[in-house]
């Protein structure tokens, strides 16, 4: 499962056969752009995009967490066009978020319901890995693992993992070939 920033890719692979596979146009941009639009109607500030990004890598989960966390942002008040500090926290970002997690666990859930039987054994013993930067979302494993029942893996450094595969297999190029998809 890969999780970028425009959208989320979800493919079951196995003895170089794709045996599913789906792309949507639901990942951390997304986020983003909820994050902007909740704060806007909750609290009548427009923030940045990259002021959203910033707070959902700091604060934002997809589980209640253990430990809340706040954070103090800067905004503009849409009323007067002032500048303004205001605190938000990880149950707001929660909130705000809500959609395109969801959007992302359906995508896994469909992906799995669409998976041959003869490959549950394996999903069932070596779960799935997350990629892309959406992996490091807190939470969004212990989400997928409670929603799936199977072991969700985070792939050593998730924003390269997928530019590092994809070198690999250039560099391998007849062994991965028949894995392509036209």
């Amino acid at each position: 499962v890969d999780i970028g920033g425009g959208t989320t890719e979800v493919a079951v692979i196995s003895m170089f056969a794709v045996a599913y596979s789906e792309s949507v146009r639901v990942a951390g941009d997304e986020a983003n752009e909820a994050i902007m639009r909740y704060i806007q109607r909750e609290r009548q500030i427009a923030i940045s995009e990259n002021m959203a990004e910033s707070i959902k890598i700091r604060i934002g989960s997809a589980i209640p967490l253990e430990q809340p966390l706040k954070l103090e942002i800067p905004g503009k008040e849409i009323l007067t066009g002032f500048p303004r500090t205001f605190t938000v926290t990880d149950e707001e970002i929660r909130e705000a978020i809500q959609e395109p997690v969801q959007v992302i666990v359906d995508s896994v859930k469909r992906a799995l319901e669409k998976t041959p039987p003869d490959l549950a054994g394996d999903l069932g013993e070596n779960g799935f890995y997350l990629a892309g930067g959406g992996a490091l979302l807190r939470g969004l494993d212990q989400l997928l693992n409670r929603t799936t029942g199977l072991r969700v893996n985070i792939s050593e450094d998730p924003l390269t993992s997928v530019a590092r595969g994809a070198g690999r297999v250039i560099e391998d190029y007849a062994f991965y070939q028949q894995v392509f998809i036209n």
